[in-house]
């Protein structure tokens, strides 16, 4: 099955929103086709009464137009007079998460909000976030409701490397979006990805000098790929999520794999990439292995 552009998952929230401004700055960026999803999920009724399934039913449909029109409307907003390869909304007729997950299949793309109408007080991150990060068929952008202004178009991208091939995956990414849109990439490694923990009295100096070799190795290939893209290398000895979260403040875009060199065979998605997403000052962009 091909791929084609972008698509948003909408529900009317103020992540979703957020999340249709970002891909509509770049969709036009990337001129690239758009697609808004909305899911309806199904109605369970356990009473035997056939007219309350109808008009929740009847609800939902209307829901999800207007949720749909809310978020056309924000996109063509967000896009002015750009001319893109086309807008397109759907409404799907499954259970959230797996209905996005499914639709995923069809997109380079999917982009969410880091919670929705259905998310739980207090939750950082929503459970359909979190779903599609574990299981999507594309890269994964989360978006934080206090996205809703395009960032400065200065700021670098930022990726996290660990010589995991998830990490190469995001890598490949990385570079691909720090030159389109012109802009720095900062590559950081942290020591604490492969079981070294900082103790008093080790050589730092060491460790740094190993962790350059790390770096020059991982983005050898890519840096001669995108001679343009100018590259900042970090080598810090300390958690890497506290690190990434904390560079994502001065960054436009952080670029993750699914998994690091950490994570259990059966885990998808790496306990980094989770705690990022979750707390991150700008999107968050998930590459699967």
């Amino acid at each position: 099955m091909s791929k084609h552009g972008i698509m948003v998952a909408v529900d009317g929230s103020a992540e979703s929103d957020a999340a249709v401004r970002w891909a509509a700055r770049e969709a036009v960026m990337r001129e690239a086709d758009v697609t808004l999803v909305h899911v309806v999920a199904p109605v369970v009724v356990t009473w035997p009464v056939g007219y309350l399934r109808s008009s929740f039913a009847e609800s939902q449909e209307e829901n999800a137009q207007q949720a749909i029109e809310q978020a056309q409307k924000i996109f063509q907003a967000e896009v002015g007079d750009a001319k893109l390869p086309g807008l397109k909304a759907r409404v799907v007729h499954d259970y959230v998460a797996p209905g996005l997950v499914s639709a995923s299949r069809q997109a380079e793309m999917i982009v969410a909000g880091s919670r929705g109408l259905g998310a739980i007080s207090g939750s950082v991150l929503g459970s359909i976030s979190r779903t599609l990060l574990h299981h999507a068929h594309c890269p994964v952008a989360v978006v934080h409701a206090n996205e809703t202004v395009a960032a400065d178009p200065t700021l670098p991208v930022l990726v996290g490397i660990d010589g995991s091939p998830a990490s190469e995956s995001a890598t490949a990414l990385a570079f691909e979006e720090a030159s389109r849109r012109g802009v720095d990439l900062v590559a950081l490694h942290a020591w604490s990805d492969v079981g070294i923990t900082p103790v008093l009295g080790m050589d730092w100096h060491e460790y740094e000098d190993l962790g350059n070799e790390v770096l020059a190795e991982r983005l050898a290939g890519w840096q001669e790929q995108y001679p343009d893209v100018h590259i900042r290398r970090r080598i810090v000895c300390d958690r890497p999520a506290r690190w990434l979260v904390d560079e994502s403040q001065h960054s436009a875009l952080v670029v993750l794999g699914s998994r690091g060199r950490g994570g259990f065979a059966g885990m998808l998605l790496g306990s980094v990439s989770t705690a990022v997403a979750e707390a991150a000052k700008c999107p968050v962009l998930v590459v699967r292995s």
